[in-house]
């Protein structure tokens, strides 16, 4: 086990909150393996990067000797996870949560170390309970406690409605850190009323309450919204190594540093204020933003795979019949963001919003190289990018806040 100290900052980097830090301190001094515990909820079939802030942090675990649980809520997803949300959230079939579920625990263990993970699905208990355990449970909160959580509160001030089932779910997710006996539970900051619900859980049972970890929301890569695969701002796991490659080199300087603290596990907090320091005394931000593209292709794929892309990269971007002397234009972007049709349009590339969503119908528009046809995409200030338009359309942008 490492020294308490040195696991405390490993533990604390990126994270949002720590409940309470005291005791964390005091289990690590126990010297033994602390039980700790992630949900996912399989509302989707693939994982991205936004999910790997958690499995990061679990792998971090790992590595200080300690037994992480991944657990895939089988049960819970089939309730609707209502965090956020301005609306009762639609449960999934039992058959769409067993499906993505399966591509879950595949996926993991490209970050995960499979021989120190305990993979659990919390149907385990549940499934065990009837009617009269349920209603148990649900007598241990109480309905004002309820309204103290944000959304359910905004939600009934405005008048949207909010399921009984909806408030099933905080006690559910609570009541798996009973069942798994778990010292700590990480989640995102979206998830720390449910994570305070199985502390209170766990101290009527007898148990030692949970040290509750919360990180932060991982931005996609439009620079503003939580990465989210029906927002189309997410790079996902399973993606090939020349769509992660190129994604994470279009990201915006200014983001890379956040994708760095969150995501790397090459780069120490002190590599990363050091690399700032030379990008403000005029270092090129890209090559920092290439060592994370490489890092992070190689780590769902292969160090193969990452030099591939390298290539594929330059050829594409840098060569492969671009002309090289292609006037950099500066494009005003607003606080959140610019659309790609918009982009091509102010670029000069396109005569109208409305062609270039015709173009990129027809899949007739490249960013930095890549084929694009999402035509929600977003791209926030901050970055260069190379846009193509058909086979001889070329403009390259510096996007800059204030548009």
């Amino acid at each position: 086990m490492n020294d308490v100290a040195t696991a405390l900052e490993q533990i604390a980097r990126g994270a949002e909150e720590i409940i309470k830090r005291e005791d964390l301190q005091a289990r690590l001094k126990l010297g033994r393996p602390l039980r700790v515990k992630a949900g996912f909820d399989p509302t989707a079939p693939d994982l991205h990067l936004g999910h790997t802030v958690l499995l990061n942090k679990m792998r971090q675990f790992q590595d200080l000797g300690h037994q992480v649980i991944f657990l895939i809520g089988d049960f819970t997803g089939m309730i609707g996870d209502p965090s956020g949300k301005n609306a009762t959230r639609k449960p999934l079939t039992r058959e769409d949560v067993l499906a993505n579920a399966e591509t879950y625990a595949a996926q993991v263990y490209k970050v995960l170390d499979r021989e120190k993970t305990e993979l659990r699905f919390n149907s385990e208990w549940f499934g065990k309970m009837d009617a009269a355990d349920m209603i148990k449970l649900a007598a241990k909160h109480t309905v004002a406690r309820m309204l103290e959580r944000d959304d359910f509160e905004k939600r009934y001030k405005s008048g949207q409605p909010i399921a009984i089932h909806e408030f099933l779910y905080p006690l559910v997710q609570g009541y798996d850190s009973v069942a798994l006996k778990a010292d700590v539970e990480l989640g995102g900051t979206d998830q720390k009323f449910n994570l305070l619900v199985g502390r209170q859980l766990q101290e009527e049972s007898g148990q030692p309450p949970q040290i509750v970890l919360t990180m932060p929301l991982l931005e996609g890569t439009d620079g503003v919204n939580k990465m989210s695969k029906s927002l189309g701002n997410y790079i996902g796991i399973n993606e090939v190594p020349n769509e992660i490659f190129g994604k994470v080199m279009r990201l915006s300087d200014d983001m890379m540093w956040r994708y760095f603290e969150l995501l790397s596990f090459d780069k120490s907090l002190v590599d990363i204020k050091r690399m700032r320091e030379e990008v403000a005394v005029g270092k090129n931000p890209r090559d920092f933003k290439m060592e994370l593209a490489v890092e992070l292709t190689a780590r769902f794929h292969d160090k193969a795979a990452a030099q591939g892309a390298i290539t594929h990269w330059n050829e594409v971007v840098q060569g492969g019949g671009v002309p090289q002397d292609i006037k950099l234009q500066d494009i005003p972007v607003p606080a959140t963001g610019i659309r790609l049709g918009a982009l091509l349009k102010a670029a000069g590339l396109a005569p109208s919003t409305s062609e270039a969503m015709r173009k990129l119908n027809e899949r007739a528009v490249r960013v930095d190289g890549a084929v694009v046809e999402d035509r929600e995409l977003t791209l926030a200030a901050g970055g260069e990018h190379l846009l193509q338009l058909g086979k001889r359309g070329f403009a390259r942008v510096r996007l800059v806040a204030g548009g």
